[in-house]
């Protein structure tokens, strides 16, 4: 059994422990892939263009932070607060995942629990 060192309330705070711990969460999604005559009608691309449009809306009327990295289709990412010790929450988690998930060119809609944002994610 390992003992947790005692750490002052400062070191605490410097390293994001205890109740200055930042509450994040992950995500993933996939995609569709467009056919040439979508291509050719701007039509796919009108609809990422949305799609990515309104993610972006989401994430500043929540006042979040978002990291996303993708593999041609396949996107990953994470979404933290914008405050300084703030937290993600339960609604933010729920709207993110309702935004993926009611998008027609969005599959695969994968969005986890909130998690420690320094030390899990």
């Amino acid at each position: 059994m390992s003992v947790q060192p005692s750490r002052t309330k400062r070191l605490q705070k410097k390293m994001y422990l205890g109740e200055w711990a930042i509450l994040g969460f992950e995500f993933s999604f996939v995609l569709t892939e467009a056919s040439e005559e979508q291509y050719e009608q701007y039509e796919q691309y009108e609809q990422y263009e949305q799609f990515f449009n309104s993610l972006e809306a989401l994430v500043n009327t929540e006042e979040l932070y978002i990291s996303l990295e993708n593999d041609n289709e396949s996107f990953q990412g994470s979404v933290t607060s914008a405050e300084r010790y703030g937290n993600t929450t339960e609604e933010n988690r729920t709207a993110v995942e309702a935004l993926l998930n009611n998008n027609a060119i969005v599959s695969e809609v994968n969005v986890g629990v909130l998690v420690d944002a320094f030390y899990e994610m």
